[in-house]
């Protein structure tokens, strides 16, 4: 039995293959001096199409957000997709729902998510093709979507390093890397803002957040994370990265690591925050 996407891969080839033997001009309708050159390009430029077609057929590409069949045109995300994820606009609101998180717990000169996550939505679908399904095409999307967004807000404007939140040594041998560090690399393609990986870490291990309490999160994450070189950062406009904020815990912990250099200012940017 063949399954529903090998049938539309097969159906996609064939038209691909019909198009491309039509569109190639005839020799009675070129010049002398056209017939050695135009008909060779095109039969070349219509092998690469066919053979990208049938590597699609045992690999095919995907959208990280729907699961579809991305079109050649298509990269990592398909328009559909990217027309239709919840976008916030958070980056261009320094009193946003997100900020308040923190109101009371700790100072941040700006807090902004890109995205919405709802569970089994786009996002939620992006993010766990990230961190669970060793996508990074789908991190370094998010990045630079971010980026393009946090590039273009007054509120950004100054940005001295950004800042991936940590993994532990130990989790990211695991998984391959660290998924906020995809994201900012992203960040860092369409912004060209530099880039520290090495100062900020995690000196302990935890266990996951997921379905923790806004207290249970807090007591796993409070005092693992360190500086190694404090004066880097002094005077510094530095930008946090997260992939998801949900009770701000995390970042929270982060801030309290950064809290004792002298003059830092602190942001954070998260790809998406949990909706109510």
């Amino acid at each position: 039995m063949i399954s529903p996407r090998v049938k539309s891969i097969l159906y996609g080839l064939t038209i691909q293959t019909i198009i491309s033997i039509f569109a190639l001009p005839s020799h009675k309708s070129l010049n002398p001096e056209q017939t050695n050159t135009i008909p060779e390009k095109a039969s070349k430029s219509r092998g690469v199409n066919l053979l990208s077609d049938l590597i699609s057929l045992f690999y095919p590409e995907v959208c990280a957000a729907c699961g579809m069949l991305l079109y050649r045109h298509e990269d990592t995300v398909c328009l559909s997709c990217r027309y239709l994820l919840p976008d916030t606009g958070y980056e261009l609101v320094a009193d946003n729902p997100v900020a308040r998180i923190f109101w009371g717990r700790v100072r941040f000169e700006q807090v902004s998510a890109m995205y919405f996550f709802a569970k089994k939505g786009k996002v939620q679908h992006l993010v766990h093709e990230l961190k669970y399904k060793s996508n990074r095409d789908a991190g370094l999307f998010l990045g630079r979507e971010m980026g393009k967004k946090l590039a273009a807000s007054a509120l950004y404007s100054d940005i001295d390093y950004v800042v991936p939140v940590p993994l532990h040594a130990r989790r990211q041998r695991i998984r391959g890397y660290n998924q906020s560090e995809v994201i900012a690399r992203g960040i860092k393609e369409t912004t060209g803002w530099r880039t520290d990986t090495t100062n900020l870490i995690r000196a302990g291990a935890t266990e996951t957040q997921t379905r923790k309490s806004r207290s249970a999160r807090w007591d796993n994450v409070k005092d693992i994370f360190q500086l190694q070189n404090p004066d880097r950062f002094a005077e510094k406009h530095i930008l946090l990265i997260d992939d998801v904020i949900t009770t701000g815990s995390t970042i929270e912990a982060c801030a309290l690591a950064l809290s004792a250099v002298n003059n830092i200012r602190v942001s954070v940017a998260a790809a998406a925050c949990a909706t109510s």
